[in-house]
């Protein structure tokens, strides 16, 4: 039997290799896993770090057409991973029939769903350099806020290492991409909630997640709810946005290896006892 290909997405202020981890643990189920960067996405944090501007100008229809790319040229259609920013990528890219599952991990608000504003601080620069046209710079997280929106349930020495080994900036452009009028979803990220045809998707929502709201993903998980396609949602209590980071990210895998399962994608070894009603 041919290896399932998994292609991992990652989303704002954290680079790629925040998921290796999961690379490495789902090709030991079986898997072929591959977490390919974004356009101009330096390949070190060296880099990163002497070079921050470099990916400023990458929009979200950019991020979009490079992963679809990198889909097309498998052998066989993957299943699509994303978190934040790449579960709605993961999103876009399975309504086009693009791939064969997808997992949303406390993806961001897709053009059609309500949004909270969960992030006062960075929203109202957002919109600041929105209504100045400045498509050019890029965004980074202080320490402090990276704590307050990404990782405010583990400790502040594990938040602190997080932040040193994985934050990044995020292209200007990709945030304005996201940002829309006042109580609304860019159009950019609107998804196709509606086609029945599609592959399997899953939604996970972390409780206390500051970035994602609970209420946001559960909002998105009501919009594909006159599909008669597979969607189902699941809530991890007293996680954060840090949910696939940080030192409990491995129970998160073991229930998406679980639920893959479930829908009859093969790999290695199956998942943990499911707990509770799989739909």
């Amino acid at each position: 039997m041919s290896r399932v290909p998994v292609v991992f997405i990652r989303g704002l202020w954290l680079r790629s290799a925040s998921w290796d981890p999961w690379v490495d643990y789902f090709a030991a189920h079986g898997f072929d896993a591959l977490a390919p960067g974004w356009p101009q996405e330096p390949a070190t944090m060296t880099a990163i770090r002497d070079n921050s501007t470099a990916p400023s100008e990458v929009g979200l229809e950019a991020v979009m057409g490079h992963y679809a790319r990198i889909v097309g040229s498998l052998t066989e259609a993957p299943v699509l991973i994303g978190h934040s920013v790449g579960g709605l990528i993961a999103q876009k890219l399975i309504g086009m029939h693009i791939g064969r599952a997808a997992v949303a991990i406390a993806p961001a608000c897709v053009g059609q769903a309500p949004s909270l504003r969960s992030c006062p601080q960075l929203c109202s620069q957002l919109c600041a350099r929105r209504e100045a046209g400045d498509l050019r710079s890029s965004l980074s997280l202080t320490v402090e806020q990276f704590r307050y929106a990404v990782a405010g349930i583990i400790t502040e020495q594990e938040s602190a290492a997080l932040f040193q080994r994985y934050a990044i900036p995020s292209p200007g452009r990709l945030l304005l991409d996201l940002v829309g009028g006042v109580g609304i979803g860019s159009a950019r990220a609107a998804v196709n909630a509606d086609d029945e045809s599609r592959g399997p998707l899953l939604l996970i929502s972390a409780q206390e997640d500051r970035m994602v709201p609970d209420a946001v993903t559960r909002a998105t998980y009501r919009l594909y709810g006159d599909s008669t396609a597979v969607t189902t949602f699941k809530q991890f209590a007293d996680r954060a946005h840090s949910l696939t980071i940080d030192s409990g990210w491995r129970t998160v895998a073991d229930y998406v290896l679980a639920w893959l399962n479930h829908q009859g994608i093969p790999h290695r070894r199956p998942g943990p006892r499911w707990l509770g009603h799989l739909t």
